[in-house]
């Protein structure tokens, strides 16, 4: 025996400097020295060698290296190298072995192996064995010294194994007596803060942390391909195009694959791995029918083999049914696979087209109709393709899965889609789907022309139902109820009774036409209908919009807790990650924990709203949105966030061209001009648009209560018969505060309480305090004649109203107003106004402190001065304290 080759063999690896220490892992290997065996089991560069060497650094017991190679399948051989490692932890360990391996009759290898224990005993410390790459041996000698080692480990000694595949050892027995430490893929797996350690320290790159996130993604922390990423961007100026591009194909990893992964293999696993990789997931029958396997040679050996040598399989379920590929060695797979097809189709083998038909054969069979129909379209079937993306009577689209379904249809030459108007109307229906409605009507226009050359049969007919169906959902986002009303009911004639799916979608369609027309009650009943055939069928889509318009009908109703019931029910509905269909329950839900003063929880749902609503181009959810967060921010008292969120709805509805929402806008935009303190420019802007209820807010803005009241109270007996329950509340919020300031407190008083009872159901909170002081001042003296206290007492209890009316910190009494030497006495509005002067507000910071327009302060200013008969902020804050208006 050499003594170079004992070196090299014996030697433990140095640590690499710089590199990253896995603190965990490590911790987890000093953790395992007290039982017998650590054994570190994953494919080909997960760092197990490496891992090891580190952890001896710091570990504080000496050990013994043995590098195994081919050659140590020899039993006499492993044992040699075996003792010379061990004679470094003790210079006498290993030469009664010697001596019998060299004997011309050598003993058992129990005898050798004893020899060696009742050595290794007479050692007064512990010391670790480390075997590495123990998967290059497969003589059963060696493995059965190796058990017999474990079975008689002296209690000095500590193995560790590293290992591509598991080992014949009795691993089993000796988990379950607690004396196995195991390290696999998982383990050993690169965590993102690992990663970034070392890309961006040890391989010196200054990635980002988006890049590091992709590559981290792509590898899948497996170290080696972050180390060949790493090593192929070593001068790149745009790191983010390489990553993004970064696949099993690259040719560090192709390379670094074949030669230690694939080539290593023997011919039928080869052909086995590169058949199958064609599935995203396998099991051991799907894997039968792409291999054409007879139940006797059954995928599920195969499995396990490939399982137990860790050859970048993953487990999907604690069963082990199903399994996956790494991401790099499936795309390394298919590269092989796509190279190898000139060969096949000369040789007669089994093509790709055809794997891809068995599984799609195997997926039907197996009612996995969206896999069956992925691997129609990979194998270029475009009939079973058409056929299983209608989906025996409920279509794949329908049941949310639009992406697959356009991806394939965008691939189809146009020739193809025109002989086909079945297809088209599909098209068109996945696209209304997902808001890209831009070239919906020419695929519909050419499916109908396509229709006229055919005989005309139930089929056909059916079709133009479909067409009339699309085109009311697609006159949806401009509100055109007429258009939605009329193809809704030729959908609903035309349609084939057993056409379910598509007659819900019309019945659904009919319902919101009736919502637009103001026929909530007969909307509800169309919309439960859907809802309850969508709870005996996999019509997702559908369920989600009308339960979205039920939701919508209840807020509308003040019937909020329900409200929220539906809008949950759509987010359940939309899973996760959420259907872009959620973004209007998200949006709803927003509006009515704003309602109720739940500031935090609007504000998540409306950002989850928005997120949704940007991936859905022409509908007017992402307006609303921005419409919504103008309210809020100025709630929140950001005027400037305000305005910018404004901006933004109103440039979506340009974009669109969304006319029916030009109202909305303007009517925000003159709330925000009051706060503004811009009373001309938000009277101009109200007049032009003819915004009754805008109108009657800058009325009260500028002081003149009579005309508000002039245009609020034929809107107020509009609501009531139209029976719109948030209508009326608003009015009559707004209504309350105009009378307030009128001067006629008890016809406010008495509004007030009629407004309480229709609020106190909802739970409405904001609809009282974004009115300010007037409307609380009132609900307090509602309070104290005993009108529904739990619901007053919720009231009082916000945040901005305890400001307003429990001023306990305040300087200003606050009780009844002080009346000596004054003519007329300070409201409580106008005493906390004044407080607030004392305190040096400045006339903005008291209309964001007070929720009120900046108009509104400089008119309480006035009339303070009037009453107070005084021209400034000094000479009231003197004349008040004069008037012992202060504490």
């Amino acid at each position: 025996m050499s003594t170079t080759l004992l070196s090299t063999k014996l030697h433990i690896p140095p640590p690499r400097p710089n590199m990253v220490l896995r603190t965990s892992l490590i911790e987890k290997l000093n953790g395992g020295l007290h039982r017998k065996l650590t054994l570190l089991s994953a494919s080909a560069g997960f760092g197990k060698t490496q891992l090891v060497s580190d952890w001896l650094t710091t570990c504080k017991r000496p050990a013994a290296w043995v590098s195994i190679d081919e050659g140590d399948n020899d039993s006499s051989r492993f044992l040699s190298y075996l003792a010379a490692a061990l004679q470094n932890i003790g210079a006498n360990i290993g030469e009664g072995l010697f001596r019998s391996l060299q004997s011309p009759h050598p003993p058992p290898v129990a005898s050798v192996l004893t020899l060696l224990f009742n050595e290794v005993s007479s050692l007064p410390h512990q010391f670790v064995l480390v075997l590495d790459d123990y998967h290059l041996i497969e003589a059963d000698p060696v493995h059965h010294a190796l058990i017999f080692l474990l079975e008689h480990l002296p209690p000095q000694m500590h193995l560790v194994i590293t290992t591509r595949e598991d080992p014949p050892l009795p691993l089993a027995r000796l988990r379950a007596r607690g004396q196995l430490t195991e390290l696999r893929a998982a383990d050993m797996r690169f965590t993102l803060s690992e990663t970034a350690a070392f890309l961006n320290q040890t391989m010196g790159l200054n990635l980002s942390s988006g890049n590091i996130a992709l590559l981290e993604s792509r590898t899948e922390g497996w170290v080696t391909g972050l180390q060949l990423a790493a090593i192929s961007m070593e001068g790149l100026h745009d790191p983010t195009a390489f990553i993004k591009s970064f696949t099993g194909s690259h040719r560090f990893v192709l390379d670094y694959l074949v030669e230690e992964v694939l080539h290593k293999q023997s011919e039928n696993v080869q052909t086995f791995l590169l058949h199958t990789s064609i599935l995203d997931r396998f099991c051991a029958p799907l894997c039968d029918a792409v291999m054409r396997l007879a139940p006797s040679s059954s995928s599920e050996e195969t499995l396990k083999r490939l399982e137990q040598a860790n050859l970048f399989i993953i487990p999907l379920d604690n069963e082990r049914r199903w399994f996956r590929y790494h991401h790099l060695f499936a795309q390394l797979l298919r590269k092989r696979l796509q190279q190898n097809a000139a060969f096949t189709a000369s040789s007669g083998e089994d093509t790709e087209a055809e794997l891809h038909l068995r599984a799609s054969s195997w997926y039907e069979e197996n009612a996995l109709e969206l896999e069956a129909f992925h691997h129609a379209a990979a194998a270029k079937q475009i009939d079973r393709a058409a056929r299983l993306v209608e989906g025996n009577g409920m279509p794949l689209h329908y049941r949310g899965m639009m992406t697959p379904v356009l991806h394939w249809l965008a691939s189809l030459p146009t020739n193809v889609l025109e002989a086909r108007p079945s297809l088209l109307v599909i098209y068109a229906s996945a696209l209304v789907f997902t808001g890209q409605n831009s070239s919906v009507a020419h695929k519909l226009l050419t499916a109908e022309k396509a229709l006229k050359k055919i005989k005309p049969d139930d089929k056909a007919r059916d079709l133009a139902g479909q067409i009339a169906s699309i085109r009311a959902m697609l006159a949806i986002p401009q509100y055109q109820s007429d258009i939605i009303l009329t193809q809704s009911l030729r959908a609903l004639e035309l349609l084939h009774p057993d056409n379910l799916p598509v007659r819900a979608a019309a019945t659904w369609t009919l319902g919101f036409a009736y919502q637009l027309l103001g026929d909530r009650t007969a909307a509800s009943r169309a919309y439960r209908a859907v809802v309850s055939f969508g709870q005996a069928t996999s019509s997702i889509m559908i369920t989600i919009a009308a339960t979205t318009g039920l939701g919508s009908i209840q807020e509308t109703d003040s019937q909020l807790h329900l409200a929220v019931e539906s809008y949950e029910r759509v987010i359940e509905l939309a899973g996760v990650p959420p259907l872009p269909a959620a973004c209007e329950a998200h949006l709803g839900l927003a509006r009515i924990h704003y309602e109720w003063n739940e500031l935090d929880a609007a504000e998540r749902h409306g950002q989850q709203s928005l997120q949704l609503a940007r991936q859905v181009e022409s509908v007017d959810t992402y307006a609303l949105c921005e419409l919504f967060f103008t309210r809020l921010r100025l709630a929140q008292g950001d005027v400037a966030g305000a305005s910018a969120c404004l901006t933004k709805a109103a440039q979506h509805i340009r974009k669109i061209n969304l006319v029916s929402r030009e109202p909305d806008v303007a009517a925000m935009q003159v709330l925000l001009l009051l706060h503004q303190g811009d009373l001309t420019g938000a009277a101009r802007l109200a007049h032009s648009q003819e915004l009754p209820f805008s109108q009657a807010r800058v009325h009260l803005a500028q002081g003149d209560a009579p005309a508000a009241l002039a245009l609020l109270e034929p809107l107020r007996q509009h609501a009531i018969k139209s029976r719109s329950i948030d209508e009326q509340l608003k009015g009559m919020a707004l209504q309350v505060a105009v009378l307030y300031a009128n001067g006629d407190k008890p016809k406010a008083s008495k509004l007030l309480v009629e407004g309480l009872k229709l609020a106190e159901p909802g739970g409405y909170i904001r609809l009282f305090v974004d009115e300010g002081i007037p409307i609380a001042e009132l609900v307090s003296q509602a309070e104290s004649r005993g009108i529904n206290p739990d619901y007053l007492s919720k009231l009082l209890a916000s945040s901005e109203v305890v400001e307003h009316f429990h001023a306990d910190n305040s300087c200003l009494h606050p009780s009844s107003p002080p009346v000596l030497n004054l003519i007329e006495p300070l409201s409580e509005r106008e005493l906390k106004v004044l407080e607030l002067i004392a305190m040096g507000l400045s006339n903005r910071e008291i209309s964001e402190r007070l929720f009120v327009a900046l108009s509104t302060v400089k008119g309480h200013n006035q009339r303070i001065f009037d009453k107070l008969q005084v021209k400034s902020r000094t000479e009231a804050i003197a004349r008040a304290r004069e008037l012992g208006l202060f504490r």
